[in-house]
């Protein structure tokens, strides 16, 4: 994926909710506080993540595992299957963990070849990790997010102020995909 590319649809994925807390922060602050234990949601995350990690180990080059690769796909698939059923508490963070580390992933490895190219690429590389440590940190405490998501839309006027943050971000985010990132 170029990194033009990957930096609009990050833009777009992550500014269009925040539209929508300017327009409605009362909704989406509803939204918002049953997503950490919405198991629909749960689902759909944690089996994304499963097969997304299953497709990245199964185009990894392991030459010393390449005998045990089926069982480790067989095995990874397993436990993501697995955890939609047994670990049901707070399944939705735990699957929105899993994607946010494989997005970081993407994030740093599109970005890496481009490093020298531009200086705005640190910006999509330290979001990044940014998502690794926000991946850790709601897979060993998912409880948290649901702590944060009350302290976040307590108010409507919070909401529409940390809404607002977050579009002047994914719009800047968007707008290096269209010219800085233009043709990498």
């Amino acid at each position: 994926m170029k990194l033009s590319l990957l930096s609009i649809l990050l833009g777009l994925g992550m500014g269009l909710p925040q539209v929508y807390g300017l327009a409605k922060p009362a909704q989406l602050g509803a939204a918002a506080r049953k997503f950490p234990r919405n198991f629909t949601a749960g689902v759909v995350l944690m089996l994304l993540g499963t097969a997304w990690f299953v497709y990245n180990v199964n185009n990894e080059p392991i030459a010393d595992f390449s005998a045990f690769k089926p069982y480790m796909l067989a095995g990874f698939t397993a436990v993501g299957v697995l955890s939609c059923v047994f670990i049901r508490d707070f399944l939705a963070v735990r699957g929105l963990a899993v994607v946010l580390l494989l997005l970081a992933k993407l994030m740093v490895d599109t970005g890496r070849p481009h490093l020298t190219e531009s200086a705005f690429v640190p910006v999509i590389q330290g979001w990044a990790y940014v998502f690794v440590v926000l991946g850790i940190w709601l897979t060993v405490t998912p409880w948290k997010l649901r702590d944060f998501i009350e302290f976040a839309t307590a108010t409507e006027a919070r909401t529409r102020l940390l809404s607002g943050v977050r579009l002047a971000f994914a719009m800047f985010v968007l707008i290096l995909g269209l010219t800085a990132f233009r043709g990498m």
